[in-house]
């Protein structure tokens, strides 16, 4: 065995690439798939910036999705408008049941004043819901 050793260390004695008192060259540090992904993204981004056709689909985009936002809020004040009225017509409802046994002498005063604020502040909710619809449709 040491005459297989003896010959190995010979052999790699003699076959020096770099002489042996040079400095080693570093290993290169490793770029990250999400840092080579965001450097194609901003060289996209730049030739996307220099294409017409690119720029002009980019404002398409944007003007489409702010009708469709607008449209969407509208949507939504006037769902929930309805529902705050809805709820208030409820509230009216148990008022005038609540009214009622009042006048009948079977409930006190305060449950007919909770049932007037619980309809009240919904009719509110609702009505001022539909005002800003209104607001909004007229500013545009």
């Amino acid at each position: 065995m040491p005459v297989a050793l003896e010959r190995f260390l010979s052999r790699t004695q003699l076959c020096v690439i770099v002489a042996p008192k040079t400095d080693k060259i570093e290993a290169v540090n490793k770029v990250s798939t999400a840092r080579k992904l965001g450097v194609v993204a901003r060289v996209a981004g730049q030739q996307a910036k220099r294409s017409r056709t690119l720029r002009a689909l980019g404002q398409a985009v944007s003007t489409t999705a702010r009708a469709l936002g607008r449209v969407m809020h509208q949507l939504w004040l006037e769902v929930t408008g309805l529902v705050f009225l809805v709820m208030a017509a409820s509230g009216g409802i148990a008022l005038a049941h609540e009214f009622s046994k009042y006048q009948a002498g079977r409930t006190g005063l305060g449950r007919v004043a909770v049932a007037t604020c619980f309809t009240l502040i919904f009719a509110w909710f609702g009505v001022s819901s539909f005002w800003r619809v209104r607001k909004k449709s007229k500013n545009s």
